[in-house]
Order: structure tokens, then sequence, then C-alpha cells
């Protein structure tokens, strides 16, 4: 239950929203997703636990990896989970990434796949503030901003050969991540001295320098222009990403923080080899993760990917052991596995929230101010809450929030309110539908 003072904090923060930001995260709830940036500003319900998870895993003094599962239905709130983990990690100033395994395009089994998932999607603390989260090269920007740090650029955005310098010397020092790794990383930063390269040329560099992490291209080419040994494969990705959170803690961070968010059932429709294939990478993972220093891995999935006999860990006896199975209690930090399921969410903590997301759309539409007001809301919301059942594979969460923004749309564009139990119909169609 959320107390009085995370309300007040959550309400100072939405004072301070642009109506750009807000009208992007209204736009998401509308729709019954998860907004991209800001998803702390309006949830209810799992203070608890969150605080638990900064003090034990992401402020933590101890630097060794770190493994942690979490468990829910569909429509539970995972995503919606881990947008507020990756909120957290980012105030901890943690590197984060967010994927999403499948078995067409991250299968498990391949987890080289995998590691160019998180390197593409790796996101700074600096640029989750600044909304710059659409980056073609995301990894490249981390790179630029490790090099120039608070220094400014030289005319033209160039570094000057003395900082360069000694970014490169602090990094051919830190013996604790692979030399290949860090020898691409330097030929990335070098296109940035004024050394009078065309501009065409320099992105080529950069563009392959991206491409290398992402195993692409041959081992012949890069190793006659970039003197490395190796390039990122099966073989090697697992140690890769642990060279990645070293080369996070280098640059001045706390680590990597990987949040990867299970495709329904993806693992349901691998064929056996490559399913023992990927439960073996995740034992690896699960074995080595200490060796990781700064790594922090959240796997998401559904209760099947612990129970099913035929396609969970369940039939893997030395993976089952070693993760064990979600628990019907209210989930703690401290826990291998993350049960969202037995959160208990009160009627209070979801009327807070639609409080919340009124202030929210208040902030994107300031006319809609009077149109709807939040105790008529409330009473309308407690309703809807009333006639959804108990035992809904949808979440009352969604309904919740896509009823809120119906109403408080309905009103602004001066339409007359449907009943309680009419806009739960509605929503529950559009859900059905998609």
């Amino acid at each position: 239950m959320a107390s009085s003072a995370s309300s007040t904090t959550a309400k100072a923060r939405i004072d301070q929203l642009s109506q750009v930001d807000a009208e992007s995260i209204v736009e998401d709830l509308r729709i019954g997703k998860p907004p991209r940036r800001f998803v702390s500003l309006y949830a209810v319900g799992n203070e608890e636990l969150l605080d638990g998870i900064r003090k034990r895993h992401l402020e933590s003094a101890a630097t060794r990896g770190k493994i942690r599962f979490v468990s829910g239905n569909w429509g539970r709130g995972k995503t919606h989970f881990l947008r507020l983990l990756r909120e957290a990690a980012f105030d901890s100033r943690s590197l984060v990434s967010n994927v999403e395994i499948s078995a067409d395009s991250t299968p498990f089994n391949k987890f080289e796949q995998i590691f160019f998932e998180i390197i593409r999607n790796i996101t700074s603390p600096e640029m989750y503030a600044e909304g710059d989260l659409n980056k073609a090269a995301a990894f490249g920007e981390v790179l630029k901003r490790a090099l120039f740090g608070d220094r400014p650029a030289g005319q033209d955005g160039w570094v000057s050969g003395e900082q360069f310098q000694d970014a490169r010397d602090r990094l051919m020092a830190d013996e604790t991540i692979d030399i290949d790794f860090r020898r691409m990383v330097l030929h990335y930063w070098r296109t940035f001295l004024p050394e009078g390269a065309d501009s065409a040329t320099l992105q080529d560099t950069r563009g392959r320098v991206i491409q290398w992490f992402a195993g692409e291209g041959t081992l012949g080419g890069y190793r006659a222009d970039f003197g490395v040994q190796k390039i990122v494969s099966r073989v090697n990705a697992r140690f890769m990403l642990e060279s990645l959170s070293r080369f996070a803690r280098h640059i001045g961070y706390r680590g990597v923080v990987v949040l990867l968010d299970e495709a329904e059932m993806s693992y349901s429709s691998m064929r056996k080899s490559n399913l023992k294939q990927a439960h073996n990478n995740l034992l690896y993972l699960i074995n080595s993760i200490e060796e990781s220093e700064g790594l922090l891995l959240i796997y998401a999935a559904t209760p099947d990917f612990f129970v099913d006999p035929n396609h969970g860990i369940y039939r893997y006896g030395a993976l089952a052991q070693r993760i064990g199975q979600p628990e019907n209690r209210p989930p703690r930090a401290l826990d291998r596995v993350w049960n969202l399921d037995a959160i208990e969410t009160s009627e209070v903590d979801y009327l807070e929230a639609v409080s919340r997301i009124r202030a929210i759309y208040l902030k994107a539409y300031p006319e809609a101010e009077g149109t709807l007001g939040e105790a008529e809301l409330l009473d309308r919301i407690r309703s809807v809450i009333s006639v959804h059942p108990e035992y809904s594979t949808v979440s009352t969460w969604r309904v919740v929030v896509q009823s809120a923004t119906a109403m408080l749309d309905a009103r602004l564009e001066g339409q007359p309110l449907d009943t309680p139990e009419a806009v739960h119909e509605d929503i529950m169609s559009k859900i059905r539908n998609e």
C-alpha cells in the first residue's frame, strides 16, 4: 500500500512533468501499455518489494553478479514491473538493457543473439533522463558519453588528444576487461580525434565497431583493420557479457542491469535440442554469474517456465534445483523468484494510482481541469472494480488504468460518461480483440 509520503513525492514529481512527457504517458496508458518512462509516477502496490530490491541488489556494497527471476501470468504486470525496475536501476547509476526473448528472433539457445540485443538496447541514466531512447546505435552513444564525460567537446565535437590518451591509458590498464573488447572501444573513441577523416569514413568505422559486438562480419576483416583476435560468437558471448558489466564499472556506473522478458511460452515452440541448449545457457549463467562484477540479470517469465513438465525447467533437475519455484506468498527481495501473482493489491492502491493518473492527464491536457472531478472519477472506478471478475485472466490493473483514461477522454471531448458496467465491457472487448 502506498504511504502518504510516497504519494506526496509522486505528485510533486508529476508537477514537474513537461506537457509533452505527460501526453506520452497518457498515450500509452490509453491502450494499456506501460510507458517507456515515468512508470513510477503512478505505480502503486510494489513499494516494499522495490525498496528491498534497491537495498539488497541495486545499491548494496557487493560487487559480484546476481540473477533473479520474475514469475507472473499473462497480463499480471511483468512488463510494468520491469519498467519500475529499470527506473530504480537508473536511479542507482546503472546501465540498463531490456531484451525480449523470442523463439524466433532472440532464442535463449543462441546466447550470442541475446548479447547483441543487450548491446543494441543498452541505455545510460543520462540517456533515460533526456528521453534519448531511440538511438540506432545505443551502445555507441554510451561509448561516446564515456569518452567525453562532463568535459566540453572541442570544435565540431572532437575530443582533444590529451583527453583521448587519458581515457586510453586508463582503459588499457584495466585487465579485468577482455583485451579485444578494449581494443574495439578504443577504435570507436579514436573516431572523435580531430585527425581530418571525412564524416563518411568515421561513421563507417563506428558502424563496424558496433557490428563487431553483434558478431557480424568476418574475423579476417576485423583482424586486418582493428587488430583483434576474435569476434563475438556463441563461444565467447557469455564472457563478453562479463566484460560489459566490468566496463560499465570502469566508466563510472555501478554496473549493468539486464532485464530479460520472456515472450509468452516462447520456449514451448523450441525443438528439444534447442530447449536443452537454452537450459544449458541459463544454468551456465547461474553458475558463473558471481564472476560478472556489477551484473544484475533479471529473467521474467510465466509460471509455466518454472513448472511445465514438458518445456519448463522442471524437466531439467539441475536447473530446477538452482532456481526453485514461485512461492504462494508476497515476494521478498532476497527470494530467488519474485512471484507477482502473489502480490495483494487493495482497492486503496488502485484508487491512489487513478488519482495520480488523473494528475498526469491534467498535465497533458490542462483544459481537462474541471471536466471530471477526482471524487467522481474514483467513485466510478470503484464500480468498475466491483464488476471485474475476481479470477479473470485480465488483470484488474489493466482494466482500472484503461477505464480511468477512457472516462477522462470522454469528458475532455464533452461526451456523456457510460455506466461503469459499459466501460468495463468496452475495455474487456478491446483486450480480447488484441
